[in-house]
């Protein structure tokens, strides 16, 4: 199958399962952002507790398929890589959201199809002129956010530009795992990489002296919400879709979650965004649209011909 074949298959004919879980996933990683906004604990531990209860979720299910005592050396070192990937995008995201808006903050880290779409373009790969087209859209509404931002206060232009950096790391964590799900199933690479990710976070509570399980209840209630929503019936839905659907039809579908999350932040944090932000949002979400649209089958055709 082409490149171009790889990339609309599966934007027709989904079944409804698979529509279904689609919505779901939306909701669960739409809770990401607020919730996250909602906590005090430290930023690695949540991260640290986040990710090990989303391994031990999959991981019977990851033994049960024995596909671990099969992965080859290359396998094991992109998933760590990608662990390690996802470590960093997490430490990103969490500290957006709680220096900036949950709308800005995600709507940034939106852009992480830019960023793989100029690694491909780097491997020697030629880039359309609508991706070309679509990140200078999508950089014009980052420059109005944190414009807007930037006025209202130091602290959410810095959580701007954190964000900006996760989305870049959020790319490297696709990248990387583009190079294992071509070998296993999803749920042994989650496994492994949610497992890296919680390690990798833990290091990181060790040189922070961070407290590990001294929290109120309250905090623990919302990292449950983290490991339910975002976790398990966010990214582990996206994950099984992946296995019949096109990675472009899920990058789009994903950007739901900027409304979601939105919304949730109104109810549950009185976070109204700005007059101003909203052009920048939209300018954003359509331009990464038009990137992620047209790069998804040139990244997977580049990952092949690098092999």
């Amino acid at each position: 199958m082409s490149a171009p074949e790889i990339a609309t298959s599966g934007a027709k004919g989904i079944k409804p399962a698979d529509i279904g879980r689609l919505i779901i996933g939306i909701f669960g990683i739409g809770t990401s952002g607020p919730l996250i906004a909602l906590g005090q604990m430290a930023v690695p531990v949540a991260i640290f507790w986040r990710n090990l209860g989303g391994a031990l979720f999959s991981l019977p299910f990851a033994l049960r398929s024995g596909e671990w005592r099969r992965m080859s050396h290359n396998a094991w070192l992109w998933s760590v890589i990608a662990g390690v990937f996802l470590a960093l995008h997490f430490i990103c995201f969490f500290a957006s959201m709680r220096l900036t808006s949950v709308a800005s903050g995600v709507a940034i880290t939106a852009v992480q199809p830019i960023f793989a779409a100029i690694w491909v373009r780097l491997r020697g790969a030629q880039v359309a002129i609508q991706v070309w087209f679509g990140m200078a859209v999508s950089m014009i509404g980052v420059l109005i956010i944190t414009g807007i931002d930037w006025q209202l206060s130091t602290r959410a232009l810095v959580g701007d530009l954190i964000a900006l950096l996760g989305a870049a790391l959020s790319a490297a964590y696709v990248i990387a795992g583009g190079h294992v799900l071509r070998e296993i199933s999803p749920t042994t690479y989650t496994t492994v990489c949610y497992f890296v990710c919680a390690a990798t976070c833990f290091v990181v509570v060790i040189f922070t002296d961070a407290p590990i399980i001294d929290y109120p209840r309250y905090e623990w209630l919302l990292v449950l919400g983290l490991i339910l929503g975002a976790q398990i019936l966010g990214h582990t839905m996206f994950n099984q879709v992946l296995q019949r659907v096109s990675p472009t039809v899920v990058s789009l579908i994903v950007f739901f979650e900027l409304p979601v999350g939105a919304l949730l932040a109104v109810w549950w944090l009185d976070q109204i965004p700005p007059a101003g932000v909203i052009p920048g949002l939209i300018l954003l979400l359509i331009g990464s649209g038009l990137v992620a649209t047209k790069s998804a089958s040139l990244q997977v055709d580049q990952v092949q011909k690098n092999d």
